[in-house]
């Protein structure tokens, strides 16, 4: 009974783990009779690509037939579609099936099925933990960290327990760390607590894979014993029911509750916490265009995990048996580098560099100490690669100090680390240096996790980061960031335009990119916009206004051809150039008039845009510039506006989120348009085909006598 595109997500995805139960199933239940068993297995195999290519053909006959045949159970029913499901919680399905796939091959052997893990376990769980891994990036994509932090941790616990199984193609019993995995745990624990803002079925749900670490760390063979295995059972229950009422919540309009909303209720009644508002404004780009939360919360997590799993001894073992590589080569290589890829989507340059630095750190480390490579590459080699990756640490822990306390002492320590790998390399290492330092920095890095994940959900107080221990001025410079209010609300466009009428200049959005604008009738800070970008000649400021209206006191000075076709042009992403003349003095421009246009000409413009408009009724007609310095690319978020001129130079930013359009205005040359021609300076949104389309159709009317009953 699931419809709908993640409906049928599900239903797929269901397939493998119902194969392998009933895989599993019919062997224990018939005393093993292994032909019985294949055989059921087979008709399931084939009931399961029946059920498939059915569904298949018919989505793809009601796609082909425009709707038109629909077979039953194919069809998607929209009106179930509510704003819930188009967050990640469409395919968050998929994850809870990935638990259940996972769960299911871990508990074979504790009912018997199969003696134990073995290296034909392995592509099930790594299926699982490739699958989830995909949906923590998709819950980043929906701006939810909560979900994508909880599934690159059970991710996280797939690729350690396929390891596990691969090992014994070499016949190699796997050693656990023994207090280690309580790391993990007390990790889970914490996003377990705050993933209780959501509902408390979350937070429920996830204190199983707590249990599931504490059972880990207190057996040394870890996932080959039946502790842990017991607990896989309970997992693979757990995950069934919160499957059953997420798909059920999905598809029905009466509700199974989850406890949503006791959380909040809690935190009001206590004065001394404030909420944020859980929602994607919470995880606004720190600069440019993003499309993910911030993942700095796993980030720091993984440095974490793999910080403590390097303290393991090894002793005379094989380096291979003891379970340290998952930890130090995927979540503190692989992962750390997921979350260096997203800080730099988000324009975090510093916090980027780091994670991708450490995380190929804890890469190449990993593999050279736990993966039996380091006797034969221990030397000189190894300290000049050691030494490499120091004087890049110490640049960023140079240019942590203008960040934040936090971010110093974190990259400080790190340093401190890479001196122990050094020391260790050239043999010269004092006993327990390592497991000191390391354990320093796991526990800077778990600080950082839990500042990160507490600040995000409160908005006061706030566990201190610390502020900059060098103030640069300028941007960052420690000073306070000039009003960013929303755009959507009228009473933010109003501030705006009082900042606007005072003198002030500022950032706002268009029908294409971020623009810096000041009020024609403030000629100082006409001039002030034009210092602060300092103009090339070549670029000259130009003049919107909001209707043509607004050109009412000048139109017996142009001419009712042009007057007409900007009627008809406007709004949009035109910008004309017309003759310049004595009109332009109507608008109060003063000694600034030079900065707008060059001496013969000017580029006029009314943007398609709702809330420019508005703002250039209220302040009149404006004088504008693109809001990003000279040479350098357009602005398309209203973060860059202040990243890219700071404090001194833009006064408030009209926030919109990213720019609709990244391309700009198409500029006409309609300095010659008496003569019936118009040329283009610049073809940009609006083709060439479309303007000459108007242009026609204006001269026309004009030349049947038709002119614009306005004027």
């Amino acid at each position: 009974g699931l419809t709908g595109v993640s409906q049928s997500n599900t239903f797929i995805a269901l397939s493998p783990p119902i194969v392998l139960c009933l895989r599993s199933v019919f062997p224990s239940l018939l005393n093993y009779d292994s032909d019985f068993g294949q055989s059921a297995t087979a008709a399931n195999y084939l009931l399961v690509c029946l059920v498939c290519a059915y569904f298949g053909f018919g989505r793809l006959l009601y796609t082909i037939t425009q709707g038109k045949v629909k077979p039953p159970g194919t069809i998607m029913k929209s009106e179930l579609k509510t704003e819930q499901n188009q967050s990640c919680s469409d395919v968050m399905s998929v994850g809870l099936v990935m638990n259940l796939l996972s769960a299911s091959v871990l508990a074979c052997p504790l009912v018997g099925v199969v003696p134990q893990l073995s290296v034909g376990h392995v592509p099930w769980l790594w299926t699982a933990g490739v699958f989830q891994l995909g949906m923590c990036v998709l819950c980043y994509r929906a701006m939810d960290t909560l979900a994508a932090t909880f599934y690159g941790f059970t991710s996280l616990l797939k690729f350690a327990e396929g390891y596990s199984a691969l090992l014994s193609l070499y016949s190699i019993q796997p050693f656990s760390p023994v207090p280690f995995p309580v790391v993990f745990a007390v990790l889970f624990s914490v996003l377990a607590l705050f993933s209780c803002q959501k509902s408390l079925l979350d937070g429920l749900y996830q204190l199983f894979f707590v249990a599931y670490c504490i059972s880990i760390a207190a057996q040394p063979q870890g996932f080959f014993q039946g502790g842990t295995q017991g607990v896989q059972g309970a997992i693979f229950v757990a995950s069934a029911g919160v499957l059953f009422v997420t798909t059920f919540n999905m598809v029905s309009s009466t509700k199974i509750p989850t406890g949503q909303g006791h959380f909040k209720a809690l935190v009001t009644r206590i004065s001394s916490l404030t909420l944020r508002a859980l929602d994607k404004d919470r995880h606004t780009p720190h600069l440019g265009c993003s499309k993910y939360a911030d993942a700095e919360v796993l980030g720091h997590a993984c440095n974490v995990l793999a910080a403590f799993a390097i303290t393991a001894t090894i002793g005379d073992r094989n380096p291979l048996t003891v379970l340290v590589l998952p930890w130090a080569v995927v979540a503190g290589g692989i992962y750390i580098l997921l979350c260096g890829s997203v800080a730099f989507a988000r324009g975090k340059t510093l916090e980027s560099t780091a994670f991708i630095l450490y995380g190929l750190m804890w890469t190449v480390w990993g593999l050279t100490r736990f993966g039996g490579l380091y006797s034969e590459t221990r030397g000189f080699n190894v300290a000049v690669g050691i030494i490499s990756f120091m004087m890049f640490n110490l640049l960023l822990t140079i240019a942590a100090i203008f960040l934040n306390v936090a971010w110093f002492v974190y990259a400080f320590t790190f340093q401190l680390i890479l001196i122990s790998f050094l020391l260790d390399a050239i043999g010269a290492l004092p006993y327990g240096y390592d497991i000191g330092v390391t354990i320093i920095f796991g526990l800077v890095s778990f600080y950082c996790f839990l500042a990160h994940i507490f600040n995000s959900t409160f908005q006061s107080p706030q566990i201190p980061l610390g502020r900059p221990l060098v103030n640069l001025g300028g941007v960052g410079g420690g000073e306070g960031v000039c009003p960013h209010v929303p755009a959507r609300k009228a009473t933010s466009v109003q501030q705006i335009a009082e900042i606007m009428k005072n003198g002030g200049i500022c950032g706002m959005p268009t029908d294409t990119v971020y623009v810096l604008v000041a009020a024609c009738n403030r000629p100082d800070a006409v001039i002030k916009a034009y210092k602060v970008k300092k103009q090339a000649e070549d670029r000259p400021m130009s003049m919107w206004i909001s209707s043509v209206k607004q050109l009412e006191p000048v139109r017996h000075l142009l001419s009712p051809l042009l007057l007409d076709f900007m009627e008809a042009a406007w709004p949009s992403s035109i910008s004309m150039v017309i003759p310049r003349g004595p009109w332009l003095d109507i608008f109060g421009l003063g000694d600034a008039a030079k900065h707008i246009g060059t001496p013969q000409s000017i580029a006029i413009r009314s943007p398609d845009c709702a809330v420019a408009t508005h703002l250039i009724n209220l302040v009149g007609p404006i004088a504008v510039t693109s809001a990003n310095p000279t040479g350098e690319a357009d602005t398309t978020h209203h973060n860059q506006v202040y990243a890219k001129l700071g404090k001194k130079k833009v006064e408030g930013v009209l926030c919109d989120g990213p720019s609709p359009e990244n391309i700009a205005s198409t500029v006409v040359d309609c300095t010659k348009i008496e003569t019936g021609q118009i040329g283009f300076f610049r073809v940009g949104l609006i083709p060439k085909s479309k303007v000459f389309q108007i242009f026609e159709e204006v001269k026309n009317r004009h030349s049947q006598g038709q002119i614009n009953p306005a004027f």
